[in-house]
């Protein structure tokens, strides 16, 4: 049968298989390209992991700065210039750290960081406020929550959080959440120099103390600044201030220690202090700091410069008497001590040594008013002290220098004046007559001035004369020459009592008496190093080197015997006074008790003052509440500890010979032809000056009576001639 036209198919088309050689062609040409296609894939991908291994494993390359700054802080790294561990500088904080003259660190910037969210970019307040929650414990969920609900596009909410915080938030993933880089100031000692220290604000900026003299500097430089404070010597002096301040139930207290050759506090304690990391949380008391805003009157201490301004000026010499009678002002009257039993005159070093009233306010008034207010004003004493701290004040003085102020000014009274001029007028006395200004910078350590701060160091009077107070009694156009430096500032001289072959206000040489050395300036690299102190010249080397032995003389025979500290050869003045109600008027029996004081007498190095305010007595006290009974004490502590860390050691091998060289007779000889001041040769003496003046008048109304007399007689005979 045959097959069917349409079935018809030629011989042997697509063999066995059924598939023709054109669809086998195709089929394999499609194979081909897909395997060209996989081998670049291939290729792509293998080259995809060579890069990524290389990227990450061999070679990694470090994230862009602006990707991980605000996540990642960098790591800390050491300053090249830095001579000690404590100097190291962080790259992500602006504020440089400061650092005592080892090298301690006090204050330092930590990064921290602030984070804020954008609450139009967030779904769920609640939920992201209870994310919160978990890295923040302190975080207000609630109050968060109602905040992220605001129709705002910045809300904060939290500041200064820690680097770990920030991770640990960044990682939790929310949209909307971001982070501002930021610093907090932190102060590792906590109450150590609190005062000094100060604070800064919200924005990193000083509001008090060296953070805020030194503001522009600590923000310019990354390099730490460096002060003189030694903070080992500061921790003890709070240490034994504050025992004191308990022992005696004082109000307050303050301690000061300053190298008296280059000006530099080593350390200033003001009690009650705070933690300078809650500089928010203290009250106004505890940063009150009364070594420099501090207001006192001096008492005692201020004999000190009585003697110094008789001395320099030639008025009186060691070996005149003042007599100690109660002198009477007004409705006053100028006396000492009930207890106290002196002889009617007393010399100088007695007067110094048991501290007597009457014969200080006669010193006061052999000088004169008008020098002793010129010679306070040469020493600092009417000008705020030139301290790095912005909280100095300005001390209290009389508008009018009567009489009266003349006598009270030379006991300490009459006058508000803050412990550190005290301490500076004291380290004048001792070393050499230089008066250097204090500072809390460490010399040896240069470049650390703000730039700023270039004010010249003015001496007293200058610094009055720029302040508008006028300097009574200079001659004409010594205060324009004062004013720009062209004249000597050393006091004018006195012509009276001045032995012939002496220059005016040079003192006799006595025996043993200490030469002063002259030495080049030098590096103080060390503890026998000598430095020349720098500053204007107040008084002579010989009238510095007899104040050295007067106030070596309080400590060993007279009111500062228990500032003894063996081996030291300590020296100073107690000074009390009574305190100043708040309403005016002296309050009994409440004192302020101060002892300045100078360690080693026989080489000045230091001077160490300690003030107690309002101190109770106790039975050890025998109910005294003077400085010879508290402070002088605490001296002699802070002495015995400070001493070996300052690298002054006591010296008992030479004791009795270097005791020897400073001692002074309480009853100096009086050179020949040379009258002193004394009994029938006082011409300070008001009660003389009164006699003089009804003696004048009485001889005055004699002439006058003498004259109407005549002129009756004339009369009387012109009439019977007629």
């Amino acid at each position: 049968m045959a097959s069917p036209p349409h079935d018809i198919r030629p011989p042997h088309e697509g063999g066995i298989t059924g598939v023709s050689p054109r669809v086998r062609a195709h089929r394999e040409q499609m194979h081909v390209r897909l395997l060209a296609v996989a081998g670049g894939f291939c290729l792509l991908f293998a080259g995809v992991t060579a890069k990524l291994t290389l990227a990450t494993v061999i070679n990694p390359m470090a994230p862009e700065k602006r990707q991980i700054a605000p996540q990642v802080p960098d790591i800390p790294k050491i300053d090249p210039h830095a001579g000690l561990a404590g100097d190291f500088s962080l790259p992500q904080v602006h504020r440089a750290s400061i650092i005592d003259r080892n090298g301690q660190t006090l204050a330092l910037s930590l990064p921290v960081a602030q984070v804020y969210a954008n609450p139009q970019e967030l779904i769920d307040p609640a939920e992201i406020a209870h994310k919160l929650k978990s890295v923040l414990p302190d975080l207000n969920e609630d109050e968060t929550t109602k905040r992220l609900s605001r129709p705002k596009q910045f809300v904060y909410i939290a500041r200064d959080i820690t680097p770990q915080q920030e991770l640990a938030i960044n990682n939790l993933g929310i949209p909307g959440i971001y982070f501002e880089p930021g610093e907090q100031r932190h102060y590792p000692l906590g109450r150590m120099a609190a005062q000094i220290m100060g604070a800064v604000d919200i924005d990193d900026h000083g509001i008090a103390g060296v953070e805020r003299f030194f503001d522009k500097r600590l923000l310019s430089s990354h390099r730490p600044l460096r002060l003189s404070l030694d903070i080992r010597v500061q921790s003890a002096v709070r240490e034994e201030v504050a025992n004191a301040m308990q022992t005696f139930q004082a109000i307050g207290a303050c301690g000061i220690v300053m190298d008296v050759r280059t000006g530099e506090v080593v350390a200033m304690v003001s009690l009650p202090d705070f933690d300078a990391n809650g500089f928010a949380h203290a009250t106004n008391d505890e940063r009150f700091n009364r070594a420099v805003t501090g207001l006192y009157e001096p008492g005692s201490t201020f004999k000190l410069q009585t003697a110094a301004m008789g001395l320099a000026t030639g008025t009186i010499h060691i070996w005149d008497s003042f007599s100690s009678i109660p002198l009477r002002i007004g409705r006053f009257t100028i006396r000492d001590m009930k207890n106290d039993h002196f002889a009617p005159w007393l010399s100088l070093p007695e007067v110094m040594a048991y501290s007597s009233n009457p014969a200080a306010a006669h010193i006061a008034l052999d000088v004169g008013g008008v020098r002793q207010a010129n010679w306070l004003r040469d020493m600092g004493f009417f000008a705020p002290v030139p301290i790095e701290l912005p909280e100095a004040a300005r001390p209290l003085v009389p508008r009018q220098w009567g009489l009266a102020t003349t006598m009270t000014v030379g006991f300490g009274h009459g006058v508000a004046e803050p412990p550190l001029a005290i301490v500076r007028g004291t380290a004048a006395t001792v070393n050499g007559g230089i008066l250097v200004k204090p500072t809390l910078l460490d010399t040896e350590d240069g470049g650390d001035t703000d730039p700023a701060d270039t004010t010249p160091l003015l001496s007293g009077a200058q610094a009055g004369i720029q302040a508008g107070i006028p300097a009574a009694g200079l001659p004409n156009g010594a205060a324009s020459a004062m004013a720009n430096g062209t004249a000597d500032a050393t006091p004018d001289a006195t012509a009276g009592g001045t032995p012939r072959g002496m220059a005016v206000g040079q003192q006799p040489a006595l025996p043993g008496a200490p030469v002063p050395a002259h030495a080049a300036q030098v590096s103080p690299s060390g503890p026998d190093a000598v430095v020349t102190p720098q500053g204007p010249r107040v008084m002579s080397e010989n009238v510095s080197a007899l104040l050295r032995r007067l106030l070596r003389l309080d400590v060993t025979q007279g009111t500062g015997r228990t500032a003894e500290s063996a081996g030291y050869f300590v020296g100073g003045k107690t000074g009390t006074a009574e305190k100043i109600g708040p309403h005016g008027g002296y309050l009994k029996h409440v004192n302020i008790a101060a002892f300045t004081s100078i360690f080693p007498m026989n080489a000045p190095r230091y001077a160490v003052y300690v003030m107690l305010d309002s101190p109770q007595a106790t039975p050890q006290t025998h109910g005294w509440t003077t400085a010879g009974w508290n402070a002088a004490p605490t001296v002699s502590k802070i002495v015995s500890r400070i001493g070996p860390m300052l690298q002054i050691f006591p010296d008992m091998a030479h004791a009795a010979q270097i005791d020897a060289q400073l001692a002074l007779p309480m009853h100096p000889s009086v050179p020949r032809g040379v009258r002193p001041l004394g009994p029938g040769n006082d011409p300070g003496d008001p009660r003389n000056q009164a006699m003089e003046q009804r003696a004048a008048k009485t001889s005055a109304s004699r002439a006058t009576g003498k004259q109407v007399l005549a002129d009756r007689r004339k009369s009387s005979q012109e009439t019977l001639s007629e």
